[in-house]
Order: C-alpha cells, then sequence, then structure tokens
C-alpha cells in the first residue's frame, strides 16, 4: 500500500493535511491500543465519535490526547459524543458544540465544530455520530450540511459514524453535496465496522468541492498500525485521508 502524503504547508500557503475520524467506544476497550492507532496515524485533525461523556469524561479524554501527542479541541459530552483532537499545526478560531433536537426516547445527538487555520488555508471541521433512527438521521444528515454552510468558511470536512452504509438516504443526500473522500480517491481498505469481520462502510470523511482529496481509506496496512491494536482499540476501524487545502 502506497503511504499516504505527510502533512505540509505548501509555497502558496495550501495546506496538506491528515484528517482521522474514529468512533471510541467511550474509551471502553483497550486505551493504549487506541492511542497507538491515533499516534501512528500522524493526524492534524481526529474528528471522534462516542467520547466519553459521563463522570470524569474532560480527563479521560484529555488522557487520550496526551497519549496521543495531541490537545483538545473541542466537543465530548457538551456535544453529546463527538469531539475534535488536533495538533499543534492548527491555530483555532472558533469551536462551538450544537446539541441537535431530541427525539422522546432516542439518543441525544449532537455536532462537535471549529473552524482552523493551518499555514495560509481555513478550514470548517465537524465531527458527528447520526442516529440509529432513520427517518430521524436524515434530518440530522440535512442538519449538517445546514451547518457547513453557515460556518462561513469556502473549505470544510465533515466526519464521523453514519450508522448508514453508502446507499442509503442519509448517506447519498451527503454524498450529493459533499465529496465522499472514500470514494473520490480510495486508498487503504474500505470496510469500518467491525473490526473483528470488516463487511461494511458507516463512518466516513466528506469535504467541500474545493478540497483536493490525496487518499482516504481504513489505515489497513498503514505503518506503525496492527491489526491487533485495531482489533483491541474500539468496536469501529479508524478512517484516515490526506487533504489538500486551498488557501482561503
Amino acid at each position: 500500500m502506497a503511504p499516504l502524503p505527510n502533512s505540509r504547508t505548501e509555497p502558496d500557503g495550501s495546506a496538506v493535511i491528515r484528517v482521522l475520524s474514529y468512533n471510541i467506544r467511550s474509551m471502553r476497550d483497550d486505551t493504549a491500543a487506541l492511542a497507538r492507532v491515533i499516534s501512528a496515524c500522524d493526524p492534524d485533525l481526529v474528528l471522534i465519535q462516542e467520547a466519553p461523556r459521563f463522570f470524569r469524561w474532560r480527563k479521560k479524554l484529555a488522557r487520550l490526547a496526551r497519549a496521543a501527542n495531541l490537545v483538545i479541541l473541542t466537543g465530548g459530552a457538551t456535544a453529546a459524543g463527538p469531539a475534535i483532537l488536533c495538533n499543534f499545526r492548527a491555530t483555532v478560531e472558533h469551536t462551538e458544540d450544537v446539541l441537535l433536537p431530541l427525539t422522546p426516547g432516542l439518543h441525544r445527538r449532537g455536532f462537535a465544530t471549529a473552524v482552523v487555520r493551518f499555514g495560509g488555508a481555513r478550514l470548517g471541521v465537524l465531527s458527528c455520530h447520526l442516529s440509529l433512527q432513520k427517518d430521524e438521521r436524515y434530518e440530522q444528515s440535512g442538519m449538517l450540511l445546514d451547518r457547513l454552510a453557515g460556518m462561513g468558511v469556502q473549505h470544510a470536512i465533515a466526519g464521523g459514524d453514519l450508522n448508514e452504509r453508502p446507499g442509503g438516504r442519509s448517506f447519498q443526500r451527503m454524498a450529493a453535496g459533499l465529496q465522499d473522500c472514500w470514494a473520490t480517491t480510495p486508498w487503504g481498505s474500505e470496510y469500518t465496522s467491525t473490526p473483528a469481520d470488516p463487511h461494511q462502510r458507516i463512518d466516513a470523511i466528506f469535504a467541500t468541492k474545493g478540497i483536493e482529496v490525496l487518499g482516504c481509506g481504513v489505515p489497513l496496512g498503514h505503518a506503525g498500525v496492527t491489526e491487533t491494536d485495531l482489533r483491541a482499540a474500539t468496536d469501529h476501524l479508524p478512517v484516515l485521508a490526506a487533504l489538500k487545502i486551498p488557501t482561503s
């Protein structure tokens, strides 16, 4: 497998960045394995789903960030699970945690969002974990597109656990307005669930049209990422993308 491009700032101010999207199941599994997977991917941004939400959740998420040489950008319990981590390349302009309308009897959902800069490239970022219920999920996919459009940036990315395969109407709604990064430039492996038996793609990274997708997929075979760690870390496989963000 060819390696993904490394992060860098181009002479024209555009930036190549690595973005990782990962459902970490509230850190209920092997946290050391989880940190090793994240570190080996060397991401500039990590879009997390199912971050710890209850007792001492901030300390737990901070421990993971430290172990992976990252910092917490936003999210966690304040976004009902989604969170964003970043490295020190990112200059943070703005963060906002968004709670979505609650359907009685269903789990509260939210978005973790931020606007960041890498060199001369300005980027909107959103981490999501959509509903298990198909009608609510479809409404949330529309809210996600509206949120990205309202962030006041030319370029944006969204990533997360969609709880839906690419043929589903919520997935297709997002792919109609954004680039599905795996479908645009596939790299690595496709399926994200489950680590023991990968058979479906329900996690994805999306990008607005002006972003160049250099590669995207599950980092099986990536240097430093072992199948043992992937199986021990959580109940999803991560999605890693290399993206070239133009200057804004």
